[in-house]
């Protein structure tokens, strides 16, 4: 679990609101969650890289967690800071698309956007298998092949040098 500074958090998001580098008119308005990728500080780090490259624009994360933590569906239009390990934001997401898949269904193309390891389908399932394995029993459920996925396209709207 990585805790967000809060403060360097939001000092990050006013910067965004001001520099509004969106198309969104509304942007000063709008809901900005604060979230990272993986389940650790390390793990933040480790994947915050490929984003911040431009390698990593897709990620998936289980239903079942996003229902359990979350209050708000993903949907196009979602917008995260993303914080790095040590809980200073680093860029702000938007989802593109998002579609609900079973694990067992996640095909080349979505492994190989997700911009992890070798890139390949292969690497995917065996990592994000462990991922699960760690992380669903914390909310009461085991990973299985047809577990609902969903598998969500970003862009980054937002990110400076240093923070």
């Amino acid at each position: 679990m990585v805790t967000p500074n809060k403060s360097q958090v939001e000092a990050f998001i006013n910067r965004f609101r001001q520099a509004n580098p969106s198309d969104d008119p509304q942007i000063a308005t709008r809901k900005i969650d604060t979230d990272y990728f993986g389940d650790s500080p390390k793990m933040a780090d480790e994947l915050l890289v490929p984003i911040l490259e431009g390698k990593k624009t897709a990620t998936c994360g289980a239903l079942w967690e996003w229902e359990h933590e979350k209050e708000t569906p993903l949907e196009p239009g979602y917008l995260a800071a993303i914080i790095d390990g040590s809980g200073n934001a680093r860029c702000i997401i938007e989802t593109v698309s998002v579609v609900l898949t079973p694990y067992n269904e996640v095909d080349a193309k979505f492994a190989f956007d997700e911009g992890e390891g070798d890139r390949t389908l292969e690497h995917w399932r065996k990592v994000h298998w462990e991922f699960f394995s760690r992380t669903l029993p914390r909310i009461g459920k085991e990973p299985s092949q047809d577990m609902p996925l969903l598998c969500e396209r970003f862009r980054v709207i937002y990110r400076e040098e240093t923070c």
